[in-house]
C-alpha cells in the first residue's frame, strides 16, 4: 500500500520533501488542516454579505486597478479572469519534477487557513498532485513579487478546466482530463483567485529543487576533489585538523574531515612527497568548498522558512477578526537566496574545472593529456574545453537578477524581487556543475591509473570500480561527448544517504 504524506502545521524540511517525492507518496489533508481551510473560508464568507467596504482582489480590481469596486454578482467572474488574464507565461517549459513541487507547496500554503479557499479547491489540487495531473507551466512571466503571478496562473488554470497538463506521458488539454476523470471545473468564489496566484511557490520549488541537487553535488565535489587530489599525487597537510581548529567555518571543518575519511589507508596518500606545495585548487578544498557548504546551509533556512509559510495576499485572521493586506508574496528574501546560492554552487564549478587543467598539463609524472602517445592522441585536451566553456557561461548566469527592479502595475507595484529570474538561472548554475564534476571524475580516474600499482584508498577504489566499467581507461583517442555523457549519467544516478547529504 502507498505511503501517505498528511498535510498539516508540521513543520516541513528538504528531508521531508525528498522522502515525499522518492517514496512517490500520496497526499491528503489532516483533520487540522480541513478545520483551518473550513474555518477561513466560513469566516470570509460571513464577513462579506451585505459588506459594502472595499477588500483588496475580493470585491475590488487588482494591482493599480484597486480602487476599482467590484459588485457583489462579478464576484466569481472577478476570480475566473484574474487567473486567464495573468496566465502570460512564455519561454522554456517548466520541468515537470519542479511542477510536482510547485503543487505540493502551493497546497501546504493554502491549508494554514488564512487564504479564505474553499476545501474544493485544495481537495482538487491534491487529486492533480496524487494522480500525476501536472499542469503545463512556463519559465517566464514572474517579477517575484506579487507573487509568482505568471508561472502560478498556469497552475491554477486546469482547476477551471482551461489550459495544459501533462498526464501519462502526453500534453493534453485540461477539459479532457477533467472529463476523463468525472470533475467539474471548479467555480472559483470570493478571494480564490488571488489565493492561488499570489505566492512565491515557483521560486521556491525551484529553490529546493537546487538544493536537494546542491547538496548531493556539494558531497560529490569533496568525493571527486578527493580522487584528484590523490592523482595529482598531493600532500595530506591541508586537511589536518589543526589547520582548520585555528578558522573554524564549519563548512571548511567539513572539508577537512571528509577528505580524512575518503583518503584514510590512500596509498598515495602515505607515499613521500617530491612537491612542498600544491596548488590552490587542491590546497585550499576545503576553504572554497566549505564556504559553498555554509552558503547551502544559509540557503536552506530560508527556504525552509519560505515552505512552512503563507505567502498570498490579503491574509484572513479568524481570531483577530481582521482581514490584512500586505506583502508576504514578495519574493526578497528568495531572490537573494538563489543569488547566493547561484554564486557558492558556481564556485565548485570554477576550482573543478581547475584541478582538471592542472591535471592535463603534463605535471607531476603524468603525460600531457594523460593519454599514451600524445600527438597522436589528443587524449584529455577537449574536455578541459568543455568545461572551462560551462564555468564561463556559470559565471554569466551567476550574475545576480535580485539587484534588478522593474515598475509595474501603474507604479502601484514599484519594487520588485526579480527572483523567478533568479530561480530558473540557479538551476542552470547547478546543473551544469553536474558536468563539471562529471569532466573532473573522467580526468582524475584515467589519471590514477597512471600511479599503479600505488593506489588511492580503499573507499575510492571501491566507487570508482562501477566507474570504470562504464567510463574504461582510454587507450588512445575515441568519442569522448560519449565518456562524458556516461560520466554524468553516473553521476545522476547515486544515491547519497541523506543523513550524509544533509550533515
Amino acid at each position: 500500500m502507498q505511503e501517505i504524506h498528511y498535510i498539516s502545521s508540521e513543520i516541513l524540511d528538504l528531508s521531508n520533501i525528498k522522502e515525499i517525492l522518492e517514496k512517490h507518496m500520496k497526499l491528503a489533508l489532516s483533520e487540522e488542516a480541513q478545520l483551518n481551510i473550513n474555518k477561513s473560508r466560513d469566516y470570509l464568507v460571513n464577513k462579506m454579505k451585505d459588506n459594502e467596504t472595499p477588500v483588496y482582489g475580493i470585491n475590488t480590481g487588482f494591482g493599480s486597478l484597486c480602487y476599482v469596486k467590484i459588485p457583489s454578482e462579478g464576484i466569481y467572474k472577478l476570480q475566473e479572469n484574474l487567473v486567464m488574464s495573468h496566465a502570460c507565461g512564455t519561454g522554456d517549459l517548466v520541468p515537470k519534477p519542479i511542477i510536482k513541487l510547485m503543487l505540493l507547496l502551493k497546497i501546504q500554503s493554502l491549508s494554514y487557513g488564512y487564504s479564505g479557499v474553499q476545501l474544493e479547491t485544495i481537495e482538487r489540487l491534491i487529486d492533480f498532485y496524487n494522480n500525476e495531473i501536472l499542469p503545463v507551466v512556463y519559465t517566464q512571466g514572474s517579477l517575484g513579487a506579487s507573487g509568482d503571478l505568471a508561472p502560478l496562473a498556469h497552475l491554477s488554470l486546469p482547476l477551471l478546466g482551461k489550459g495544459e497538463v501533462y498526464w501519462s506521458g502526453k500534453r493534453t488539454p485540461s477539459e479532457k482530463i477533467l472529463k476523463k476523470f468525472g470533475w467539474e471545473p471548479i467555480t472559483l468564489k470570493a478571494k480564490e483567485g488571488l489565493a492561488l496566484l499570489n505566492g512565491t511557490q515557483f521560486m521556491t520549488a525551484y529553490g529546493v529543487h537546487c538544493l536537494l541537487k546542491s547538496y548531493k553535488l556539494s558531497y560529490l565535489a569533496d568525493l571527486i576533489g578527493a580522487i584528484s587530489t590523490d592523482a595529482f599525487d598531493c600532500n595530506m597537510s591541508p586537511f589536518n585538523p589543526l589547520v582548520h581548529l585555528i578558522r573554524p567555518h564549519r563548512g571548511q571543518i567539513k572539508t577537512a574531515e571528509r577528505f580524512r575519511e575518503f583518503l584514510h589507508e590512500s596509498e598515495i596518500g602515505k607515499s613521500e612527497k617530491k612537491n612542498v606545495q600544491d596548488p590552490y585548487s587542491f590546497r585550499c578544498i576545503p576553504q572554497v568548498h566549505g564556504a559553498t557548504k555554509d552558503t547551502i546551509t544559509f540557503v536552506h533556512k530560508t527556504f525552509k522558512t519560505e515552505m512552512n509559510s503563507v505567502t498570498d495576499n490579503p491574509n484572513i485572521f479568524v481570531k483577530d477578526d481582521m482581514i490584512i493586506s500586505g506583502g508576504n508574496f514578495h519574493g526578497q528574501p528568495l531572490a537573494l537566496a538563489l543569488d547566493y546560492l547561484a554564486i557558492a554552487m558556481c564556485e565548485l564549478g570554477n576550482i573543478s574545472e581547475r584541478r582538471t587543467y592542472q591535471l592535463v598539463s603534463g605535471l607531476r609524472e603524468l603525460p600531457a593529456f594523460l593519454v599514451n602517445n600524445p600527438g597522436l592522441n589528443s587524449g584529455f585536451m577537449i574536455p578541459q574545453y568543455t568545461a572551462a566553456s560551462i564555468v564561463s557561461q556559470n559565471k554569466q548566469f551567476a550574475t545576480p537578477s535580485s539587484v534588478d527592479s522593474i515598475v509595474s502595475s501603474n507604479g502601484q507595484e514599484d519594487h520588485v524581487s526579480m527572483g523567478a529570474n533568479g530561480a530558473t538561472k540557479c538551476l542552470k548554475v547547478v546543473d551544469n556543475i553536474e558536468t563539471v564534476l562529471a569532466i573532473e571524475l573522467m580526468n582524475a580516474s584515467q589519471a590514477l591509473r597512471f600511479r599503479e600499482p600505488t593506489k588511492t584508498s580503499p573507499f575510492l577504489e571501491t566507487f570508482l570500480k562501477p566507474y570504470r566499467s562504464i567510463v574504461p581507461f582510454i587507450e588512445e583517442d575515441r568519442v569522448m561527448a560519449d565518456d562524458i555523457h556516461a560520466s554524468i549519467a553516473f553521476l545522476s544516478s547515486l544515491d547519497v544517504d541523506p543523513e550524509i547529504m544533509f550533515e
